[in-house]
């Protein structure tokens, strides 16, 4: 049955109207817009204990504690405000007023767009609530990114998903899939973009994040998701700002351990070409779910995000970060990786991919026109191919970027490519080593 979407207004009333339901809002960077949908809704005083809004860092710091990193709009920030404000609640609400309430916090910190519109609006968004009086809490955070141009749009999303996240953690707490559904309710599409979201506590108990945010991915509200060797999900500018990166792409359908053999070689010629010190060198496995979203998929929500989710896991036990993700061209997973500002990037590929980008047939009318803008996605990036051999049975010969066939249009391209180092054969391996597609 197709769940009923409530608007904002109604939302924010039915909470200030539950008499169960209290807690304060702590805001920073955006303005009180989601206390502010409570109070517009009526009845306010039903819910809200407290709002508060420390704009000025002296204020904020002798508050929640300075953030030896400098960054504000942040994860540990979001988890300072909830500690703090939560903290209060339990201390100061006691008695029989308060013995049948189910408390929360509400905090978040975000950067909306600044006025030379040279920034990346993006926010913490984050709930510390009881199921039940007197209970332990639970928690909800999750990362947006605010894709409006305009920066009262973004304060009214910003309203919105606040009151849908609310809304969300007190009646779709059993339903994970609705719960994440319901976090766009009443936006409009192409406005947010939820990248990450992590929960715990005994509401959580039978939730696993990392299928949660493969639901993300799965529904559109982010392109990828990455997690650390603990299969824990990361916010990717956090991981990869100014960090060399190294991916290995595979797919989700593949039944056998990646060629790490090859792909650490790739990894050796990546640090001395790009002279990479250890310390700044980020290596991720990607796990592409788009043979699986493609592959005769009816529908979204039959896609078995558990398997995909057992390959996931499976690669991050190789102690590497993982990203997953529905990038089916390389350039797609370039333009995603330059909005976190690396400092360079190395992706291992396999001759077959190459082959099929350079051969026109693949591609139709216009191929030179694709062909162009798939090189400047890639290269214009600071991104290096390092191309694996494979071993093609029929010839019993060894592919390389030496005798890869290429269309004869698309060959001068080729050719630069190869001579500026934009792409470049794995060396020094051995025979034992290559295998077939």
């Amino acid at each position: 049955m197709q769940r009923e979407i409530l608007d904002t207004k109604r939302k924010a009333l039915n909470i200030n109207l539950d008499p169960k339901i209290y807690g304060t809002f702590a805001e920073i960077g955006a303005g009180q817009e989601v206390s502010r949908a409570f109070f517009n809704a009526g009845a306010a005083s039903g819910t809200v204990a407290k709002t508060m809004s420390a704009y000025d860092m002296t204020f904020s710091d002798s508050i929640y504690g300075a953030e030896d990193s400098g960054r504000y709009v942040s994860q540990n920030r979001l988890t300072k405000m909830l500690d703090h404000e939560y903290s209060l609640l339990v201390e100061r609400l006691h008695g029989e007023k308060y013995q049948d309430k189910t408390f929360f916090a509400f905090a978040n910190t975000v950067t909306t767009l600044n006025y030379a519109k040279t920034n990346d609006p993006h926010g913490w968004i984050g709930l510390r609530f009881q199921t039940e009086s007197s209970g332990e809490a639970s928690e909800i955070h999750f990362h947006v990114r605010l894709l409006d141009t305009d920066v009262l749009n973004q304060q009214w999303s910003l309203g919105v998903i606040g009151v849908n996240l609310i809304y969300a953690a007190f009646y779709y707490i059993n339903d994970p899939k609705t719960m994440i559904e319901s976090l766009v309710d009443n936006l409009n599409v192409g406005s947010v973009e939820i990248d990450l979201i992590s929960v715990n506590g005994p509401a959580f108990k039978n939730v696993n994040n990392l299928l949660l945010n493969l639901y993300l991915v799965v529904k559109d509200f982010s392109a990828a998701s990455i997690f650390d060797p603990d299969a824990q999900p990361r916010q990717a500018k956090d991981l990869l700002y100014k960090k060399d990166v190294m991916i290995l792409r595979t797919k989700y359908g593949q039944k056998s351990n990646p060629n790490f053999s090859l792909f650490n070689k790739a990894i050796d010629q990546f640090k001395r070409v790009n002279h990479v010190a250890d310390e700044n060198l980020r290596v991720l496995i990607e796990v592409l779910i788009t043979n699986v979203l493609t592959d005769g998929t009816e529908a979204q929500d039959d896609v078995d995000l558990e398997a995909v989710a057992k390959r996931a896991e499976e690669m991050c036990k190789t102690g590497n970060y993982v990203i997953v993700s529905n990038f089916a061209r390389k350039n797609r997973l370039a333009k995603y990786l330059d909005r976190c500002k690396p400092h360079s990037v190395g992706m291992s590929t396999n001759i077959n991919n190459l082959k099929f980008v350079f051969n026109s047939a693949n591609f139709g009318e216009n191929y030179t026109g694709h062909l162009l803008s798939y090189v400047n996605d890639m290269f214009s990036r600071n991104i290096r191919l390092f191309a694996y051999p494979f071993l093609d049975k029929k010839t019993n010969t060894v592919i390389t970027t030496q005798n890869m066939p290429v269309s004869p249009e698309a060959k001068p391209l080729f050719d630069f490519l190869l001579l500026n180092g934009y792409i470049t054969d794995i060396k020094d391996y051995n025979e034992g080593e290559v295998k077939t597609v």
